[in-house]
């Protein structure tokens, strides 16, 4: 194996929840308050949707017009399969209906009127999808947030599926300078790359220039049966969120410990959540979770878990096997990203208002990002 080229999970598309958008010349990132499914192919208008990101929300727009209200009908008589839960006296006197419309059968009819009117109101409307397919074909159902994804881990170990360091880059070179731990760092010197104590960025004298500051990429794979990726590729969510690391690591550990280290195969899914705090002036800020499915106990995601592994052991599956050899191939490399990978890193997660540049270099020095190449454009 190659030396200095670290081995990651294979990743065939991201998971983010902000988007990079264009102001006064400058690209920045914005965040939202929902997941976006893309593959990493970017054309001049972004990141390219995933066809899972379109499946996804629109199953959730069915469920949420299917838990939407439900119907209540009246019945003009007591089914027979019912008559025996009636008193004698009450077993043949049929149920009447009141004359009058009552307030129930009015609301419901307002709500037919209503429904009416939005279905026709659908029909006459244009569409437009298929003639421009760079609209965001996802956006169907602009009104469902996309907000829960199903995935599976690919590892019992957290730290295989979560990996998050602080990381500092040089914004002229989009190059990481230290990643560490907050026990010991890889510090890129004039000598070269060196071991060294990590303090963290609060009291690290490099990291007070500004820029250092959590990162982690957490890689999963979405459990859908479109899903055409093989079972050992992932989608990575990349995230410099503290609430997004310590929650998913958080979560990860207590899911190994009950289920008797399990966590690769249990029934899970991410889901965005909101809070507010005084340094966000009361508005939400989001984050990622991690739990057991909607609808799902802890207790059957258990016996799942535990009925999975026995197959996949009886087929031959071996999961201590492919971590073995995941831990070998982090151990590998240095850094994880590419260079080009980090272009896009630093312009999304270290933006110029957001950091200055390290000690010895320009503080108004800026990282010139290169816009991203159409799908249609001939590559050099």
């Amino acid at each position: 194996m190659i030396k200095g080229l670290m081995m990651t999970p294979p990743v065939v598309g991201r998971i983010s929840i902000g988007k990079i958008v264009e102001r006064n010349g400058k690209r920045l990132p914005e965040k939202d308050d929902e997941f976006t499914i893309t593959t990493q192919v970017q054309n001049r208008q972004g990141w390219v949707l995933h066809p899972l990101d379109a499946t996804l929300r629109e199953e959730a727009h069915e469920l949420a017009q299917m838990t939407k209200g439900i119907e209540v009908i009246e019945l003009q008589e007591i089914p027979p399969e019912f008559a025996h839960l009636l008193n004698d006296q009450d077993q043949n006197k049929p149920v009447q209906s009141t004359p009058q419309a009552s307030l129930r059968d009015k609301l419901a009819q307002r709500a037919q009127g209503q429904t009416r009117e939005a279905s026709q109101s659908q029909d006459q409307a244009p569409s437009n999808q298929a003639d421009n397919p760079a609209q965001p074909v996802a956006r169907a159902n602009a009104n469902t947030k996309l907000r829960r994804i199903p995935v599976r881990l690919l590892f019992n170990d957290p730290s295989l599926n979560l990996r998050a360091n602080y990381t500092l880059f040089d914004r002229t070179t989009a190059r990481p300078i230290c990643v560490g731990d907050g026990q010991s760092c890889k510090r890129v010197t004039d000598e070269g790359i060196k071991q060294l104590p990590c303090s963290g960025p609060d009291l690290c004298p490099l990291a007070q220039e500004g820029g250092c500051k959590p990162f982690g990429r957490f890689h999963v794979r979405i459990d859908h049966p479109d899903n055409s990726a093989d079972a050992l590729s992932t989608f990575v969510l990349r995230t410099t969120g503290i609430n997004t690391l310590r929650t998913l690591i958080a979560r990860m550990k207590y899911l190994q410990a009950v289920s008797g280290d399990l966590l690769a195969y249990l029934p899970l899914e991410i889901r965005l959540r909101g809070k507010s705090t005084t340094q966000s002036r009361r508005t939400p800020i989001y984050y990622v979770d991690l739990g057991v499915r909607e609808n799902c106990t802890l207790e059957w995601a258990i016996q799942e878990a535990m009925q999975a592994a026995e197959q996949a052991k009886r087929r031959g599956y071996d999961q201590q096997g492919l971590e073995h050899a995941a831990r070998q191939g982090y151990a590998l490399g240095l850094f994880e990203e590419l260079e080009k990978e980090a272009i896009e890193i630093v312009q999304e997660f270290y933006p110029p208002n957001d950091a200055q540049s390290p000690v010895g270099r320009s503080t108004s020095a800026t990282l010139t990002m290169p816009r991203p190449l159409s799908v249609t454009q001939p590559m050099p």
